[in-house]
């Protein structure tokens, strides 16, 4: 029944018996099928834990919501690890774990730099799946963003983060 539904879902359905017009068949990229099928980084940490940042986003237009969260090493400021949820469309879940995977072992200004373009790329997305890919770089912004909060509350100033939330605007 699972496998029906995932080559229904994949555009692998047969055409019935009954029907006599053909049936268009949607094809995914390998990369999106890879990381539908094995996700990357599922679950989540502690919202809680002041080395972990959240990033809540959503389609409303679509019905996608994505959760991306990083742990971030205090002390080098490196993201050692991601975790994510998301409730959506292959695509979705797909940009959702090349995200987690490709921010993971970088430094906070840098993670800033990826862009939904670079995903779709790298996943080979069609024009009307781009949102997904969008979505991912909103989580990413909005995990740094979060974590950022959470250092400046402990912290007590906000002054010292001012060039990161800089970036995470842009």
């Amino acid at each position: 029944m699972l496998r029906l539904a995932a080559n229904k879902f994949l555009g692998r359905a047969a055409a019935s018996a009954s029907s006599s017009r053909p049936v268009a068949t949607r094809f995914y990229h390998e990369n999106v099928i890879d990381h539908f099928n094995n996700p990357r980084n599922v679950g989540s940490f502690d919202k809680n834990d002041p080395a972990v940042g959240t990033g809540l986003v959503g389609a409303p237009a679509c019905g996608d919501v994505m959760k991306l969260q990083i742990r971030v090493d205090e002390k080098t400021g490196e993201i050692v690890d991601a975790r994510f949820k998301t409730f959506g469309c292959g695509s979705a879940i797909a940009s959702s774990s090349v995200a987690s995977e490709w921010v993971k072992g970088k430094q906070m200004e840098e993670v800033l730099t990826i862009k939904n373009t670079q995903i779709a790329k790298h996943l080979s997305l069609p024009p009307v799946k781009l949102h997904c890919s969008m979505l991912a770089e909103d989580a990413i912004k909005a995990a740094v963003k979060d974590y950022q909060a959470k250092r400046a509350k402990s912290n007590g100033t906000e002054a010292a983060d001012a060039p990161l939330q800089e970036a995470a605007k842009a």
